[in-house]
């Protein structure tokens, strides 16, 4: 049995647009819903959501049957969590708040079996199919995609350094933690914040890395994705529910004569 071929990766690599979303319920049924919509990755977020160990394993498994990646974000760059999530078999990472080439290069290095990083060994873990995969320590850096995340003024100077670090594979961009940081607390669309950011995606993709980020418009996706952007979540599986019902109540009275 072979280890899986890592299709958001191999997209990234091709530049081929990636079309994600965000997943905060923490729910396997719900994450079984969205897995049969069609988007080439999801986003199961342990950082500004309350997933844990098994809800994240549970919409892992939920997951299994669509043809969506399901990466996960750690709630910090975290060598034992992150152990821990590649146990559990993400097929990626992303690193939240990374502010410099030495902690983007440990969020790696915490991805990598000795002799090129500190990943603990288990020889059964869900992640190799519980020892049933006989190729797993020779595909699996090449089949774990690994993002970083910059949502601060000084991390998005450093971008190209960090983009060059070895075993990146992309750049992601906090929009709310960048607006926040640039003066702007909850103005995530501040024509400057975006000014930045674009700028910044345009050094990071001229180092031939790829630039992602999470939108909550539609429009706003199709926008990045025409201007050069690889991986956009174009929304969230909590904001499509919050939407969606505040929507539905909305129409149902105001059709009340």
């Amino acid at each position: 049995m072979n280890m899986a071929i890592n299709t958001f990766k191999q997209g990234l690599l091709a530049g081929k647009p990636q079309i994600g979303l965000w997943i905060s319920l923490c729910s396997p049924f719900a994450a079984d819903v969205v897995s049969c919509a069609g988007f080439d990755w999801t986003l199961l977020d342990m950082e500004h959501s309350p997933n844990e160990m098994p809800t994240v394993l549970g919409q892992l498994q939920a997951m299994q049957q669509g043809t969506t990646t399901p990466l996960v974000r750690p709630v910090w760059n975290d060598p034992l969590l992150v152990k821990r999530l590649l146990d559990l078999g993400a097929p990626g990472l992303l690193f939240p708040m990374i502010q410099s080439v030495a902690e983007a290069q440990q969020a790696v290095a915490s991805t990598r079996y000795p002799p090129n990083g500190f990943r603990g060994v288990s020889l059964a873990q869900r992640g190799n199919r519980f020892g049933r995969t006989s190729d797993y320590f020779d595909q699996v850096e090449a089949q774990t995609c690994i993002l970083i995340q910059l949502e601060t003024q000084h991390a998005l100077k450093q971008a190209k350094a960090i983009a060059n670090v070895d075993g990146v594979d992309g750049i992601f961009f906090g929009p709310a933690d960048i607006s926040a940081d640039s003066g702007h607390l909850g103005t995530v669309n501040d024509p400057s914040v975006w000014d930045d950011i674009m700028a910044t995606a345009e050094v990071v993709r001229g180092e031939g890395k790829a630039v992602g980020t999470l939108v909550g418009d539609a429009q706003k996706a199709i926008d990045l994705i025409e201007n050069g952007f690889t991986f956009v979540a174009c929304g969230s599986d909590l904001g499509l529910l919050a939407r969606g019902s505040d929507a539905l109540l909305s129409t149902v009275r105001q059709g009340i004569s």
